[in-house]
């Protein structure tokens, strides 16, 4: 692997305050105790049962606007598509948790808690807690699949936390080796570990906005994936094609470093777990 194949730059940090909602982008983020970033669905919504409410099992989800200030530690809610819904309405994130569920349980018709933990959050894996990571090229090419499907609207789909400036697709590969590996690599002053390239659900499949499914996402997914994986993509990790963007996991001493947007990028070698 050659310098220039190794590294990029760190183009963009989202977060998403709220397991579900809408992502914020910001300029730096600190990795948190537990290994996300912070305020990394630092909220889950859970309904009575104490599931998640999320766009796994609940596609109105999709249909809620949360537009959050994290210096105000505010959240605006509205649901733009649906002229039944709820007025739009801002809340604060600690101080109004009885609004925002009062506002989510009217428009969804259920109740629903909000639930929070600074810490850690609520990954969507818990084994790989670390902040998830993709590059513009790759999100270039998976929307040229779709018809009618935007670069933007496939970052929402996806929801990855770090976005790598390399214009070349499906360069966060290199942060996967096989089963028993994982690549060490240097964001700024924080060192990660690559580990599995995700498992993919339902929710890319649907629009951001309106919830609705584009016909035959997943098999054209993976014919297309399949088609245009590059040399260092493959292996073990990759038992379906149904894969896309890396899991990390944060080791400890890298616990409560910054990472901002233009940080250089490099990948430091593999090691066995």
């Amino acid at each position: 692997m050659t310098d220039d194949a190794a590294a990029t730059t760190l183009d963009r940090i989202r977060v998403f305050p709220i397991k579900s909602l809408d992502g914020v982008d910001v300029e730096a983020a600190a990795l948190a105790p537990d290994g996300g970033l912070a305020p990394d669905r630092e909220f889950a919504l859970l309904d009575a049962d104490g599931d998640y409410v999320n766009g796994k099992n609940e596609r109105r989800i999709h249909r809620v606007s949360a537009d959050v200030d994290l210096g105000a530690r505010t959240v605006r809610l509205a649901a733009p598509h649906d002229v039944d819904a709820p007025d739009a309405a801002r809340y604060h994130l600690d101080d109004d948790r009885d609004g925002i569920e009062t506002w989510l349980g009217s428009f969804l018709g259920y109740g629903v808690s909000l639930v929070s933990d600074r810490d850690g959050g609520y990954p969507d894996d818990t084994e790989l807690p670390g902040p998830t990571v993709i590059s513009t090229g790759t999100l270039r090419e998976v929307a040229s699949w779709f018809d009618g499907v935007t670069v933007d609207s496939m970052r929402r789909r996806l929801r990855a936390n770090v976005e790598l400036a390399s214009d070349e697709a499906f360069f966060e590969d290199r942060l996967v080796a096989e089963l028993g590996e994982r690549v060490r690599f240097r964001a700024g002053d924080a060192e990660l570990l690559g580990v599995n390239p995700c498992q993919r659900c339902v929710v890319p499949s649907r629009d951001p906005d309106t919830g609705e499914e584009f016909d035959d996402f997943r098999a054209r997914f993976i014919r297309k994936r399949e088609a245009t994986m590059p040399d260092w993509s493959g292996g073990g990790r990759f038992d379906h094609g149904f894969r896309l963007m890396v899991n990390t996991v944060v080791p400890s001493d890298s616990a409560g470093e910054r990472l901002h947007v233009g940080d250089g990028v490099r990948l430091l070698g593999v090691e066995h777990e």
